[in-house]
């Protein structure tokens, strides 16, 4: 079988920011990398499951909210997959960074947490993902779309 892209991407080089995975047709592929890839720390299983709720929630109902196609957790459990359609890169930032400052500022009952609405309802974690979200938050501050290039990192160190 062919390696799929994301396992053409040499994750020693990978820091936590984000980057564009792939693109197909008109579907963007963004990698929101939160924690180093092998680093040794990774996202708790329910903070980050946690944090799966409140971007999928908050993307989804934000201006940008009919761009966004998919919120999903990587199972590296390093961060998350964003795939979007009709966004600029510009955009997809800009979402990204209100995104998580929601999470990190937010407070409120964890949307979709009950036995009806979850899978695994009891298994969150509201201020592991506060604090697990902010290392991402602070990376991309001033981020610009030529940083969504791998190799631009790669060229930076």
């Amino acid at each position: 079988m062919k390696k799929i892209a994301s396992f053409e991407v040499d994750h020693r080089k990978i820091d936590v920011g984000m980057y564009i995975s792939r693109v197909d047709g008109d579907i963007v592929t963004y990698d929101i990398r939160m924690c180093k890839p092998n680093g040794g720390v990774y996202l708790p299983t329910p903070a980050m499951h946690t944090i799966e709720h409140l971007f999928a929630t908050y993307a989804r109902n934000s201006e940008y909210g009919q761009g966004v196609v998919y919120v999903g957790p990587m199972g590296c459990r390093t961060g998350f997959y964003l795939l979007t359609r009709g966004l600029s890169h510009q955009d997809a930032i800009r979402l990204m960074q209100e995104t998580y400052q929601f999470i990190a500022d937010y407070d409120g009952e964890i949307p979709g947490c009950s036995e009806i609405e979850c899978g695994n309802y009891l298994e969150h974690d509201l201020a592991g993902a506060k604090r697990a979200v902010l290392p991402f938050l602070s990376a991309i501050q001033g981020y610009t779309p030529e940083m969504l290039d791998y190799t631009w990192h790669y060229n930076q160190k």
